[in-house]
């Protein structure tokens, strides 16, 4: 009988979770130039006078994408026994959440897309985090280290000037004497709506099972979208989001952004730890503007490149005042529940649902 063959060491026997999340984390951040590609496309093949590929039927049907993939994991805490365990309380900060980070903010940056390029909604989107530490700070007394603090002050300076430092465009407005991009002012108020509502679900959502917080946000946050595009933009809105031609990309979108994207995410922060979820996330802007290049040729501008440097210190000293302010047992400990997931999200940017 002959030996079994031995498998050479340099092949992994098995995927880590850090190999999952990075490669979430380049899917991701190629997320908003994929999705500017797609409705490029579209407007080479209008139908009508409508683009088959537009931004809402994008967001629309991708969240249809990542809702079903949820479900298929997530299904089984769907449960009487657990969902009796909720209150009132509970459902109406679901019901918060899904409205802002559901259906507001993506609804937000995806109208943002359509007026201004990647690299700004990249790099505005940074507002987030240091929105959110000064929230935390100040409504949930929370200890942070010193070095957060200094990396969210540098990180805020940095989109600040990314914003005033644009060069002039035709969706501008005048604030206070400056003239500012309508596009990145709808990527700010984006970042506020998640910022808010990391802030209630730290508050108020700690103990909700990751499952039926996911599920709920994607679905009632879906539901609320297509409400407010009809209302917004009329019945015809989505008179397209049948089109083989559309259906034919978001296949694309779908399964590769939505799909691949969130299982990998899924797998790897199921077997990871905190802070290595969180530090391989912080490289979602780099792996963005890379995207914008390589798929748009959007070659930053000098306001991103002076903005986006002090957006990546800030970066760096804010994980270094994590790792520094974590102790080793929440350090190493894996990501397992929903407000753990939203910290960790927090570095990641918008993830193209």
């Amino acid at each position: 009988m002959s030996r079994a063959k031995k498998i050479p060491r340099f092949i992994p026997r098995k995927i880590s979770g850090q190999t999952y999340l990075w490669l979430a984390m380049l899917i991701f951040g190629a997320s908003s130039a994929v999705t500017r590609k797609l409705t490029e496309i579209g407007a080479q093949h209008f139908m009508g006078t409508r683009n088959p590929i537009s931004l809402c039927n994008v967001l629309f049907v991708g969240n249809l994408c990542a809702l079903i993939l949820l479900i298929v994991i997530y299904g089984r805490q769907w449960n009487k026994t657990t969902l009796k365990q909720l209150s009132q309380k509970d459902w109406i900060s679901l019901t918060a959440v899904a409205i802002l980070s559901g259906a507001l903010a993506p609804g937000l940056i995806f109208q943002a897309l359509a007026l201004t390029g990647v690299n700004n909604i990249i790099l505005v989107g940074r507002l987030e985090p240091p929105l959110t530490l000064v929230l935390s700070i100040w409504l949930l007394s929370e200890q942070v280290h010193l070095w957060e603090i200094a990396g969210a002050i540098a990180a805020f300076v940095g989109v600040i000037l990314t914003i005033i430092l644009q060069p002039p465009q035709q969706a501008m407005m005048n604030m206070g004497g400056l003239s500012l991009g309508l596009g990145e002012l709808l990527a700010v108020a984006g970042a506020i709506a998640v910022s808010a509502s990391t802030i209630i679900g730290k508050k108020y959502l700690s103990q909700i099972p990751l499952g039926i917080y996911s599920i709920f946000r994607t679905a009632l946050g879906t539901v609320i979208f297509f409400f407010i595009a009809l209302v917004l933009y009329g019945r015809d809105h989505f008179a397209d989001v049948l089109s083989p031609f559309l259906w034919q990309w978001m296949f694309l979108y779908g399964g590769l952004i939505v799909v691949v994207g969130q299982s990998f995410w899924i797998k790897g922060i199921k077997t990871s730890t905190v802070s290595m979820a969180s530090l391989i996330g912080s490289f979602s802007p780099i792996a963005g503007i890379l995207a914008a290049y390589l798929i748009l040729g959007e070659v930053p501008t000098l306001a991103q490149y002076i903005g986006g440097s002090l957006i990546l210190l800030g970066i760096s000293l804010s994980q270094l005042g994590i790792r520094r302010k974590t102790n080793n047992r929440i350090a190493s400990a894996k990501v397992n529940s929903m407000q753990t997931q939203q910290q960790v999200e927090t570095n990641m940017g918008f993830k193209g649902i």
